[in-house]
């Protein structure tokens, strides 16, 4: 590989982060200058004897004491907390920040990074989710990139690469697999149980994520990060059930003609695109056969059954902080049902209330921003 790249990874210990580093492993080109975990002190005292980053990040402060120690033989800087976490986003040295933490956490050190005129691979989706326009009047005013790692909007970005003109584009199709409870009704989801929730048909992601893919929130949060990361508006933006996860997305044009992109279920592809945009290499992933998966099917979301569908598109049109409730809402409802303490459908049902119930407003900064996330919190945990 014939090109260099000095990253910084938020969350290295986690499915993107520990991917962002098999590409790295891969690529001798790629050199990583930071990275970031929550409590993963194992892992990542690994990761950090491997790539030999000038500065580690634990955000859990108690654990950090711990790395300290582990690291003390080497060089390496250790980091904690929030603060931390903002001091890794913006390393000196690293020209693009793979954005790999999980939930509203993400929000500060992207705006962070964006301000330090890095470019953002972003594969955190509640950063664009509860701050869109605040990430985006970031970006232009920085004249930064900001390049999507998520599988779905990788395939819009890289569909658009041809684009001549931006009113020429219709609308956006997100592909969504429709998780472990395709076809199920309401009446079938009532028992369901957290083991049943994580075993996910296609693709291997953390916890959280399983989840929000299995209660269709994942889909609807990335048709509100979509609206951000492509300027499109909510009512051309569209939701096809695509089981085999081979279409990673569509757009089409306004002469009515489709462009896909298509490959196996692997989020290497879009991590790599992500990070050595705008050229193409090599990739470790296997090569896509359509004789050998022989079919494709479509079908159309089921928006009663999924709550969170629904949820999200009302979040999107009402504007405000909307989105940021519903993110907030979703991500303890989530985190509660893992832990045993809520049903599966009660999901939805807390994510619509609390957009019902939470007076909205026009967000001006960040802290507006968690707010807005707190209330929404606040709401759920009200309700147990």
């Amino acid at each position: 590989m014939e090109f260099e790249k000095k990253i910084a990874v938020l969350g290295s210990t986690g499915s993107i982060g520990t991917q962002t580093l098999e590409i790295a492993r891969e690529y001798k080109g790629i050199k990583i200058e930071a990275m970031s975990a929550h409590s993963n002190i194992d892992l990542i005292e690994k990761q950090a004897r491997e790539f030999k980053p000038k500065t580690v990040c634990i955000t859990d402060e108690e654990k950090a004491k711990d790395l300290k120690i582990k690291l003390a033989d080497t060089d390496i800087k250790v980091v904690q907390g929030k603060d931390g976490l903002i001091e890794t986003a913006t390393a000196d040295g690293a020209d693009t920040v793979v954005t790999a933490v999980v939930g509203i956490s993400g929000l500060e050190p992207t705006i962070e990074a964006i301000k330090a005129k890095k470019n953002i691979a972003l594969a955190n989706k509640e950063t664009l989710v509860t701050g869109g326009k605040l990430v985006c009047d970031a970006v232009k005013k920085n004249g930064v990139k900001l390049l999507p790692v998520d599988s779905e909007h990788s395939a819009i970005f890289q569909c658009l690469q041809g684009m001549p003109e931006k009113k020429m584009l219709k609308k956006l199709i997100l592909t969504a697999s429709g998780g472990p409870f395709f076809g199920k009704t309401v009446e079938d989801l009532k028992n369901v149980t957290v083991n049943e929730a994580l075993n996910h048909p296609n693709w291997s992601m953390g916890a959280k994520i399983t989840i929000d893919s299995a209660t269709m929130m994942n889909k609807g949060l990335e048709i509100i990060e979509a609206r951000w990361l492509f300027d499109v508006q909510p009512e051309n933006i569209d939701v096809v059930v695509h089981r085999e996860s081979i279409i990673h997305s569509l757009i089409e044009y306004v002469d009515n003609s489709v462009i896909a992109q298509l490959g196996l279920p692997d989020m290497r592809i879009p991590i790599q695109y992500a990070i050595t945009y705008p050229k193409r290499y090599e990739s470790p992933v296997g090569e896509l056969s359509l004789a050998q998966i022989g079919k494709m099917t479509f079908f159309e979301p089921d928006y009663d059954t999924f709550k969170c569908l629904r949820a999200c598109k009302k979040a999107l049109s009402l504007g405000g902080v909307a989105t940021a409730i519903a993110n907030g809402a979703n991500e303890e409802a989530n985190r509660l049902f893992r832990e045993g303490k809520i049903t599966f459908l009660e999901i939805g049902d807390l994510v619509m209330g609390a957009i019902d119930n939470i007076d909205n407003f026009e967000p001006l900064c960040v802290d507006d921003v968690l707010k807005a996330d707190k209330l929404a919190r606040e709401y759920v945990l009200s309700k147990l």
